[in-house]
């Protein structure tokens, strides 16, 4: 049975469908950039207020700003919006549930003004963003937004065609202006350390440029709250739609898989109203950025240690590293003697049981988490979740081995080449770059770790992780991955 509203009370009795009526529903939320993270996070959380009734606007629009939302776009619209979220557990069980919480999706290169008089409704209060990491066009080493790139100049010459999120969002903002409508607050959801404010930096970098009367009314009218989300979201395979089309006669063209765990905390500093998500789940507080560093230090930069050792050594999911006990150990040491201890504490958060709990959701078979999407986008995610620990740890004079460790074995991926000698590409915005960087290996030092927008001036200035950097590469040349880890677990 194809998944649609018409097919909703035919549904498996153990499969969890919306109870509320969705043609009553108002978009108070639109989302940029739905992929699987959205639809397993945040539009569950939303999905799941809206089943206690009383919710009604807060219903979440779809937007797709690049070509590659076209085929979201179609296929959640030929399902009217809905989908089939699957909860696998490390134990074998697993649980589904249809969310209805978006109800519409529009794809913004076909209709630019469609989506700008949609930001621009009185009914849209919440505008939230998953842009990925590199959506935020800032300089990682600077901070500063990059005024040159050739959208931002399109957008800032076409306001009323613009390409980029923050043209969108700056047109709709100055449309509500005009109208004497209220802002929508702005949140971030995207894996960054305090990425509200580097949604409002950014937004604000290009208002200034296009008409700084308005970027000071967004200064002073918008708010961009601080958010941590957490829930482990694979890409979907066509081996999960068709177990999902066998095991429960869904026909489903785009289900999202998750693990069970999930997890979101939000600063609560919204300028024109709320959903009252922490009934759902999701905790409020009025500073995130504990639980953002516990996360992203511990978490994320955990998944890139294991991503490109674990690669290199042939491995290609998670669950196949955490079953070597060379990995498990690494991983641990890792997360207890290099980043518990400049973590510090965190507001009613177990660090140990948290970190036990990690270990467990890396090794959950069913997730089935790939190495080659950790792998993606590594300029990206290594500035953001793994320098900032090695900056603290060399100002501290700590040992370097395990993190240089980590480094090393990016630079040794980027080669394109596993120890078996498969191939792989390297899919990452400056692939060309970084490929270069690594080509020579006498100059290996001075051409990688001296792009200083990535790792920053510590990192090549330091001769202690310079040392342990050369080292690093040197074992992983000679010894392997897997001899590698087992002289540090000796050292």
């Amino acid at each position: 049975m194809k998944l649609n509203k018409t097919t909703l009370s035919d549904l498996p009795s153990g499969v969890s469908r919306p109870q509320y009526n969705r043609a009553n529903l108002k978009h108070g939320i639109i989302h940029i950039g739905v992929g699987g993270f959205h639809r397993a996070h945040q539009a569950m959380y939303t999905d799941r207020l809206l089943q206690q009734g009383g919710n009604d606007d807060w219903a979440i629009c779809g937007v797709g700003l690049r070509e590659a939302d076209r085929t979201m776009q179609s296929v959640l619209a030929e399902q009217d919006y809905l989908y089939t979220l699957i909860e696998l557990g490390s134990d074998g069980t697993n649980a589904l549930s249809v969310i209805g919480a978006i109800t519409d999706f529009l794809f913004a290169p076909d209709d630019p003004d469609r989506v700008i008089e949609k930001l621009a409704s009185p009914d849209v209060r919440i505008v939230s963003l998953t842009i990925t990491e590199g959506g935020y066009n800032v300089d990682d080493n600077t901070g500063l937004f990059n005024h040159e790139h050739p959208d931002v100049v399109h957008d800032l010459q076409h306001p009323q065609q613009p390409r980029t999120v923050f043209g969108f969002l700056t047109e709709a903002l100055a449309r509500r202006r005009n109208r004497g409508l209220a802002p929508f607050t702005i949140m971030s959801c995207d894996n960054l350390p305090h990425n509200g404010h580097a949604a409002r930096s950014a937004l604000l970098a290009f208002a200034y440029m296009r008409d700084a009367g308005l970027a000071e009314w967004i200064d002073q009218q918008v708010t961009f709250p601080c958010s941590m989300v957490d829930r482990i979201t694979p890409g979907t395979t066509p081996a999960h739609t068709e177990w999902l089309k066998l095991s429960h006669g869904i026909e489903d063209r785009w289900p999202v898989i998750c693990e069970p765990f999930t997890q979101w905390v939000l600063e609560d500093n919204f300028c024109n109203g709320r959903p009252d998500w922490a009934s759902a789940g999701a905790r409020f507080t009025g500073n995130v950025a504990p639980y953002e560093l516990m996360k992203i230090r511990l978490l994320n930069a955990s998944h890139s240690a294991m991503a490109y050792l674990g690669y290199l050594a042939g491995y290609r999911y998670t669950h196949e590293v955490m079953a070597d006990s060379r990995f498990t150990d690494f991983i641990r040491a890792f997360m207890d003697e290099d980043v518990t201890p400049i973590l510090g504490d965190i507001p009613g958060v177990d660090l140990v049981g948290y970190k036990a709990t990690l270990i467990d959701r890396f090794s959950n078979p069913q997730v089935g988490d790939q190495l080659a999407r950790l792998c993606l986008d590594g300029s990206s995610k290594i500035p953001k979740f793994l320098v900032p620990t090695i900056r603290a740890l060399i100002q501290e004079s700590r040992p370097l081995d395990r993190v240089a460790l980590v480094i090393a074995s990016w630079a040794v991926y980027l080669k394109g080449k596993d120890e078996a000698g498969h191939l792989h590409e390297v899919r990452d915005p400056l692939a060309e770059r970084l490929q270069t960087a690594v080509q020579d290996r006498d100059s290996l030092n001075q051409t990688f770790l001296g792009m200083e927008d990535l790792f920053s001036r510590d990192l090549i200035h330091s001769r202690a992780f310079c040392a342990a950097f050369e080292s690093a590469v040197k074992r992983l040349e000679s010894d392997g991955v897997l001899a590698t880890l087992e002289s540090l677990s000796v050292t």
